[in-house]
C-alpha cells in the first residue's frame, strides 16, 4: 500500500477545473498518489463563479491536508491565455516540470436548455458553454504543453460525458451539449497525434453517474444518505464518487506503458477493471456499459454484475 501511495511522487500534475466534482476527485487522488498538484478553478473564498456553487478552489486543497502529495490552489479563468500562461510560468519556476495534465473545465450545465432544439435555445447562453468546454480546453494545452513535453512521457487526460462509442450513437440531450461532450474526445485524439513524436500520451476519460455536489444537491441526499434517491430515481444505483475516476487516472499515469493508451476514448469502469482500483466503498461500478444494458434497454434497475 505504501508503495502504490507514493507511485506518483515527484511527478507534478495540473488539473484544470478542480473547483468541484470530478476534478477535485481526480486532484485528490493524484495527490494521495504522491503528486504536487496545481488545481485550478475560478470560485474562490469570498469570490463564486458564474457556476453559482458554494464549492472553492481552496476547499480543494483543504482535502488533501495528510496525504502523501500536496494539492496548490490556483484561481484561474481558463478562458483568459495571460491567466494560464501566468499559471504555467509559475509551475515551471516552482517544479522546473509537468508531469499530467488533466482538462476538466467546464461549468456549462447551469447554460444548457435541456431537450431545447437549437432554435429555441439561447444562443448566447449555447455559444458561451462551447467556449468553457473547448476554447478553455485549447487555451491550456497551448500554455501547458511546452513544459509537458520538456520530458518524454507526459500524460493529458481530457475529461468528458460519455464514451466515444456511446456518445457517437447518441444525441446528448442538447446541440451544444452535444458538442461539448464530443469535442474532448477528438481533442484528445488531436493531442495523441501531436505528442507522439515526444513521448506523450493523451487519453479521453468519462466517469460514469457522478454524485458530484450539484448531483448530490439536485437530488436533495448527501454522500451518506445518497440512497434515499434510488426511491424515485432508480437508476442512480450505479452512480460513484468523484474520487473513483481520480484513482482510475492516478493509475493511469503510474502506469509505465501508459501510451498503449494514446488516442482512445476509455471511462472510469473501464479503468478500475484494468486496474484493479475501487471506489470508496470498495464497490467498482461500470456505469457505461450499466446504462447501454440496463438502463436505457429500459430494464429495471439491477446492478448485479454492474458493481
Amino acid at each position: 500500500m505504501a508503495e502504490e501511495m507514493a507511485a506518483l511522487r515527484g511527478r507534478v500534475a495540473l488539473v484544470a477545473g478542480a473547483t468541484r466534482g470530478a476534478g477535485r476527485g481526480i486532484a485528490l487522488e493524484l495527490a494521495a498518489a504522491g503528486a504536487t498538484v496545481y488545481a485550478t478553478g475560478r470560485s474562490t473564498t469570498g469570490r463564486p463563479s458564474e457556476y453559482g456553487r458554494a464549492e472553492t478552489i481552496e476547499q480543494t486543497a483543504e482535502l488533501a491536508a495528510g496525504l502523501p502529495g500536496r494539492v496548490v490552489p490556483a484561481v484561474v479563468d481558463h478562458l483568459d491565455p495571460a491567466q494560464v500562461e501566468a499559471l504555467c510560468a509559475r509551475i515551471d519556476a516552482e517544479q522546473g516540470r509537468l508531469d499530467v495534465v488533466v482538462n476538466d473545465i467546464f461549468g456549462g450545465d447551469p447554460l444548457t436548455e435541456w431537450f431545447r432544439p437549437v432554435w429555441e435555445h439561447s444562443l448566447d447562453d449555447g455559444l458561451h458553454l462551447l467556449r468553457l468546454a473547448i476554447d478553455t480546453h485549447i487555451v491550456t494545452a497551448r500554455y501547458a504543453f511546452p513544459l509537458l513535453v520538456r520530458e518524454p512521457g507526459g500524460l493529458v487526460v481530457e475529461i468528458t460525458d460519455g464514451t466515444a462509442e456511446y456518445n457517437a450513437e447518441n444525441y446528448r440531450l442538447t446541440v451544444y451539449y452535444d458538442l461539448a461532450k464530443v469535442a474532448p474526445i477528438r481533442l484528445a485524439r488531436s493531442w495523441a497525434h501531436e505528442l507522439r513524436e515526444h513521448g506523450g500520451t493523451a487519453v479521453a476519460v468519462t466517469p460514469g453517474w457522478l454524485r458530484s455536489e450539484a448531483m448530490l444537491d439536485h437530488f436533495g441526499v448527501t454522500e451518506d444518505t445518497w440512497r434515499d434517491a434510488l426511491t424515485t430515481v432508480p437508476h442512480f444505483a450505479i452512480s460513484e464518487t468523484p474520487r473513483f475516476v481520480g484513482r482510475g487516472i492516478a493509475a493511469l499515469a503510474a502506469d509505465p506503458d501508459r501510451v498503449r493508451w494514446t488516442g482512445r476514448s476509455t471511462s472510469s469502469g473501464e479503468l478500475a477493471q484494468v486496474y484493479g482500483v475501487d471506489d470508496l466503498d470498495g464497490s467498482r461500478p461500470d456505469a457505461w456499459r450499466y446504462v447501454v444494458e440496463v438502463q436505457d434497454a429500459g430494464k429495471p434497475a439491477d446492478t448485479t454484475g454492474y458493481r
